[in-house]
């Protein structure tokens, strides 16, 4: 895969996190990556964005890309019309993505917010982008209760506009998991209709960048140049077993 468009649930549930997880693994394997993120919103000019904080866990070698940055925390679409500063459409993000796919082995596309959230007046979503490029999705999703809905339903329009799902990851695993969370391993990949493709530890995004590299292996399945298996860590997690931390 050369492009890989990341996407979730909602908002503030891991994908910058897992952004650089996928980053670093690739890194770490040999290939060159590029990040491109189409629409920052709440971050003020010289304030740093996802990319910069993918950079700052992933390292030094990784090109980064920002289509568009707007200062209040909305929709894509919102945030450019109140800014009165242009709105990035679905085909902007697909001509960079793929400008980039012939310079790099791996370009991740994150996204803002959900799947269907907004870019532009007319509609267009980064679903849209993704079925332009051709590009699977990555769908990172929350660990507890209510994320077998929003799973599901994520995965349902991904089917319904053509758009092939990579499979869903947990972007933030509890380091106390509750009974749904536990549940949910299960549960989850008959929402999404895929298996689990790796777990990132709650607290992820906290650790220095050398540290966040020599764990994020462990955090993705092999589909993702990973290690995490997801079987072994479902009868580690799951209701009955001793709790375990994806540390």
């Amino acid at each position: 895969m050369t492009v890989i468009v990341v996407s979730g649930t909602g908002t503030e549930i891991g994908k910058t996190v897992t952004t650089a997880a996928v980053a670093a693994v690739a890194r770490a394997a040999g290939r060159s990556v590029a990040v491109l993120k189409p629409a920052q919103t709440g971050v003020g000019p010289a304030e740093p964005g996802d990319a910069q904080e993918v950079l700052r866990l992933a390292g030094d070698g990784i090109t980064t890309c920002e289509l568009a940055r707007y200062p209040e925390p909305l929709a894509p679409d919102v945030a450019a019309r109140r800014s009165g500063r242009a709105q990035v459409h679905p085909s902007d993000v697909a001509d960079a993505a793929a400008k980039l796919a012939t310079e790099h082995d791996l370009v991740l596309v994150e996204g803002a917010g959900g799947l269907l959230v907004r870019l532009d007046d007319e509609g267009g979503t980064l679903a849209d982008a993704a079925r332009l490029l051709g590009a699977p999705v990555l769908m990172v999703v929350s660990a507890g209760l209510g994320s077998l809905n929003t799973t599901g339903l994520t995965a349902e329009a991904l089917r319904a506009r053509g758009v092939r799902q990579l499979g869903p990851l947990i972007g933030s695993w509890p380091s106390a998991p509750d009974l749904a969370s536990r549940c949910n391993l299960a549960d989850l990949p008959k929402d999404a209709g895929t298996p689990l493709l790796g777990a990132v530890p709650e607290g992820a995004g906290a650790l220095d960048g050398a540290a966040f590299r020599a764990a994020a292996g462990g955090w993705l399945g092999p589909e993702l140049g990973g290690t995490w298996d997801a079987v072994s860590f479902a009868e580690r997690e799951a209701p009955g077993a001793p709790g375990a931390s994806a540390h």
